[in-house]
């Protein structure tokens, strides 16, 4: 690069050289100029096609480039700026575009000045001639508008009767139509236009001038803007208002925004050029002044009417979130007044200043900002309406899983989040693309910004497959478990799903973050081998927690109890309500829950595993016949298999006999097998049957007895009561 910057150097030298003498066209100097210029190029073209001596001509260049001497001196350049340096030249080159401003000012009101004093009679004469041919134009374009006009309104009317109640789908049908029939209007009355410029307004039938065609192109521009505020608002009409405006609202925005389009439209596309053309641009550069203050100064005024309004309305938006965005509406309220206030006037003096370049910037970035706004806006509105009305899954779907619609909606409100704030990113950065503040097209075509992109789109990918992962697994488990369909799950298929889902869901988050990070560039490595060490203190300072998960381990292995069985650990009975791989939940009788890890549990006795027996000890007299006493235990067990627990026994009675002598009675012992965990109900069964029957027969039952005698009268008996636990009564002594 070097090589060729000296080389171009000592090309230009001569010519420098040269213009350093006077020129004057068509002397000797500009002869001698030109063979001076030819013998140089061909010496240069002599030398390079010969071997020799573009060697010597590339050697003595070298030596110049390694002699600084023999070069020609130059300001050296300043590699790296300095932030002072940085700011002096950003200050610069600001405080010369604010006098660049001023300048351009100035200079539209000299013109206008200039314009205004250069306009003779004469050219406001045939400037009066050409008018009439457009007012002749403009009349029957006009008239015919409104007549058109009115029929329309009244068809409109007519079709708009009946649809305050109606469907939305039908209201939208009824506007588009309208719509159709306001275009059509604007359409005929514009063809109509065009026939009397033709016929009427023009000196020869047939032809028609430039300022006739100037106004009805204006005024198709102009309408047709005008009919997109109506079709949006529909003053006239509520029941074609697709927007939740009220009538004064829709009234008041259609007014001041019609004339707002009408002042600028027919301004720019008509009076001035007409002006222009026929009397003078200082002119028309004059009016175009005064109709861009005038609706800078409605818009202002609008602004400041509206201010409380806007404000109440936004603090209404914020009241119904409690999030970032919910405050900055509450922010915007407050300062939206001034923020649009300095944007009309930045747009006023940058139009002043450079109308033909900054103007039409602005104006392209302003409607670039407004459609990303608006279509952000919808997009979210649609997601959100789409997500609150589509989660309604169908009958068959609910029944097979029952709690697969509520996990589902239980992820609308992080998912809209998550678009939510994509959306506004997206429309922050297609703000800044129409600014010019970022480029962001041109970025991501390059390998870095491609990189960037690829990496979070893998990143959320992998995100959306492990939720679509574990609202599967999570469903599956749910089938599985569903009694319903398919088989009934037993205990050990309900503990198993149970710890399956749980290891699956941690698996699946440690897994899903540590690819994730991995995809957008954060080195996992450091984070696996910090796991290790955290997991190594932890086996080393939790000796406890270590303990649990071991026994849990085994406890599983020997499959020693299930969810639903009714055990005894740790001193507490009850029902297993949860099972993981370090603790159990047991709720016992009382409705009590007791979380007991598996460290503290030394033996486990399962009640419900396989069969379960009731044993029926009941104490008799020593006076009872025992073989009476078996036949009615016999008897009351016939009774019990008339009854609806007979599907809960598994084998007749079993008799034990007499196992004890007690103080006052005698212990016979039997025994029923039951299904799992049905001993208690067919015992209280059994009980019920044992007492009807024991009275039927007289077969007694001892208890302890106490009668109180009054003091008085055990004194004078000379009896003391002693209690007794016989069935015949209280001893006395």
């Amino acid at each position: 690069m070097r090589f060729v910057l000296v080389l171009l150097a000592l090309l230009l030298l001569p010519a420098l050289a040269q213009a350093q003498v006077p020129f004057l066209p068509g002397t000797a100097t500009e002869t001698a100029s030109d063979s001076n210029a030819d013998a140089s190029i061909d010496e240069l073209i002599r030398i390079i096609e010969n071997d020799a001596s573009r060697a010597a001509l590339i050697e003595r260049l070298k030596q110049v480039e390694s002699d600084p001497a023999g070069a020609p001196t130059a300001e050296p350049a300043v590699a790296d700026l300095s932030i002072v340096r940085q700011v002096a030249e950003y200050t610069q080159a600001a405080a010369e575009g604010a006098s660049a401003t001023i300048r351009s000012l100035g200079a539209v009101f000299l013109d206008l000045q200039a314009g205004i004093s250069g306009t003779d009679s004469a050219s406001l004469a045939a400037f009066m001639e050409i008018v009439g041919p457009v007012l002749l134009a403009a009349g029957g374009l006009f008239g015919s508008y409104l007549l058109l006009r009115m029929l329309a309104h009244m068809l409109s009317r007519r079709m708009a009767t009946g649809l305050e109640t109606a469907g939305w789908l039908r209201r939208a049908g009824a506007a588009l139509l309208a719509v159709l029939m306001d275009l059509s209007t604007v359409l005929l009355a514009w063809g109509i236009g065009y026939v009397v410029a033709l016929n009427f307004a023009g000196q020869v039938p047939g032809r028609m001038g430039i300022n006739q065609s100037l106004l009805l192109n204006a005024f198709l521009m102009v309408e047709i803007t005008k009919l997109a505020a109506r079709a949006v608002l529909a003053p006239r009409l509520s029941a074609l208002r697709l927007l939740p405006v009220n009538d004064d609202n829709a009234a008041y925005w259609f007014f001041w925004l019609s004339r707002i389009i009408s002042l600028i439209g027919y301004t720019f596309l008509f009076i001035a050029p007409l002006l222009a053309g026929n009397l003078s641009a200082a002119i028309a550069a004059a009016v175009k002044v005064l109709v861009m203050a005038t609706a800078a100064t409605i818009a202002v005024i609008i602004i400041m009417q509206n201010r409380d309004d806007v404000r109440h309305w936004l603090a209404d938006r914020a009241k119904q979130r409690d999030d970032g965005l919910g405050h900055f509406l509450v922010l915007l309220g407050r300062y939206w007044h001034v923020v649009a206030i300095a944007y009309l006037t930045a747009l006023l003096v940058v139009w002043f200043a450079n109308p033909e370049e900054a103007l039409p910037f602005m104006l392209s970035a302003t409607l670039q900002s407004l459609v990303a706004v608006i279509v952000g806006v919808v997009i979210v509105s649609f997601i959100a309406r789409l997500v609150s009305t589509g989660l309604n899954l169908p009958g068959d779907i609910k029944d097979r899983l029952p709690l697969l619609e509520a996990r589902l909606k239980a992820f609308v409100p992080t998912v809209m989040q998550v678009v939510r704030w994509v959306v506004i990113i997206g429309v922050l950065v297609a703000i800044a693309q129409a600014w010019a503040l970022f480029d962001f097209a041109g970025w991501i075509s390059t390998e870095e910004g491609q990189g960037v992109a690829g990496s979070v789109i893998s990143a959320a990918l992998i995100i959306l497959v492990c939720l679509a992962l574990y609202i599967a697994v999570s469903s599956w488990v749910e089938f599985r478990l569903n009694p319903n369909f398919g088989t009934v799950p037993t205990s050990r298929e309900k503990t198993l799903l149970g710890l399956f889902r749980n290891a699956f869901t941690i698996a699946l988050v440690v897994f899903g973050v540590m690819l994730a990070l991995g995809q957008i560039g954060v080195n996992i490595a450091p984070l696996l081998a910090g796991a290790g060490v955290i997991g190594l203190a932890i086996g080393f300072g939790a000796q406890k927690l270590v303990q649990d998960i071991i026994t849990g381990i085994f406890i599983q292995f020997e499959n020693v109890m299930n969810e639903g069985d009714v055990v005894e650990a740790a001193g507490k009975t009850g029902v297993v309500e949860k099972l993981t791989i370090r603790s159990v939940t047991i709720r016992d009788l009382s409705g009590t829950v007791h979380l007991i890890p598996f460290s503290s549990v030394d033996q486990v006795s399962n009640m419900v595993r396989g069969f379960s027996f009731h044993v029926a000890e009941l104490g008799v007299a020593y006076n009872s016949d025992i073989v009476a006493v078996k036949q009615a235990m016999f008897d009351a067990f016939d009774r019990l298999m008339e009854s609806e627990h007979k599907d809960h026994i598994l084998d007749n009675l079993e008799m034990h006999g007499v196992t004890a002598f007690g103080d006052s009675a005698i212990t016979v012992r039997a025994r029923i097998k039951t299904v799992p965990g049905e001993q208690w109900s067919t015992g209280r069964a059994y009980n019920e049957c044992i007492k009807t029957v024991f009275e039927e027969r007289g077969i007694e039952i001892p208890y302890p007895h106490v009668t109180y005698v009054q003091g008085g009268e055990a004194r004078a008996s000379g009896r003391v009561l002693l209690p007794s636990t016989d069935e015949t009564g209280p001893n006395e002594g």
